[in-house]
């Protein structure tokens, strides 16, 4: 059984895949609490697998995006390979804090160890995009990734992206990117475009 916070469609909201269909299956419960984070982590259903199959397959997709939370707490490559089956492209976007399971098809790693501390030291030395939370204070690092993409993400602190705050911190990842051009740019589309 695995603790399923929700099942929804919509598109991809950020990094390389952005404006994707895509089905998200977000986990319920994280080993590290973001000061960020938007996750109920008290809400959850117990689902089995060919549960949360079955309620992706609802949607017809080619895309689903393994969230959380935390899902490499969980997802595990039973889960996969029945995702696999049933002809969808797995991705999933950890903390990088722990290994994943075998069959996911594109790996998107976050760090969040300036904003966490030590317990978010990354394992994880391999993924597909490397998507860093850009503050404007903490120091831009790959921790040792390697990826095919690197992506700075403007932190969002609160207000809309309009916020004098946010603006600021967007502005000074689009300089950083600028002299440091092997990054690029990830927003947050779904809260700019206004869909979950």
């Amino acid at each position: 059984m695995y603790r399923i916070n929700e099942i929804f469609q919509t598109l991809q909201g950020e990094g390389h895949n952005v404006g994707r269909a895509a089905v998200f299956v977000r986990f319920s419960g994280c080993n590290l609490r973001c000061p960020f984070c938007d996750t109920d982590f008290a809400a959850w259903r117990d689902m089995g697998g060919s549960d949360i199959v079955e309620a992706v397959t609802a949607y017809a997709p080619r895309l689903v995006v393994l969230t959380g939370g935390e899902p490499a707490l969980q997802a595990d490559a039973a889960l996969t390979a029945a995702l696999h089956a049933a002809g969808c492209e797995v991705a999933m976007e950890t903390n990088g804090t722990r290994p994943v399971p075998a069959g996911i098809d594109w790996l998107t790693v976050s760090p969040k160890l300036p904003f966490v501390g030590v317990a978010a030291r990354p394992v994880m030395r391999r993924c597909n995009e490397l998507k860093c939370i850009f503050d404007g204070r903490s120091p831009v690092t790959d921790f040792g990734i390697e990826a095919d993409y690197y992506y700075l993400q403007p932190c969002d602190v609160g207000g809309g992206p309009a916020s004098e705050r946010n603006r600021r911190i967007t502005e000074a990842c689009i300089d950083y990117i600028l002299a440091h051009p092997q990054w690029r740019l990830s927003l947050q589309t779904h809260k700019l475009a206004g869909f979950k």
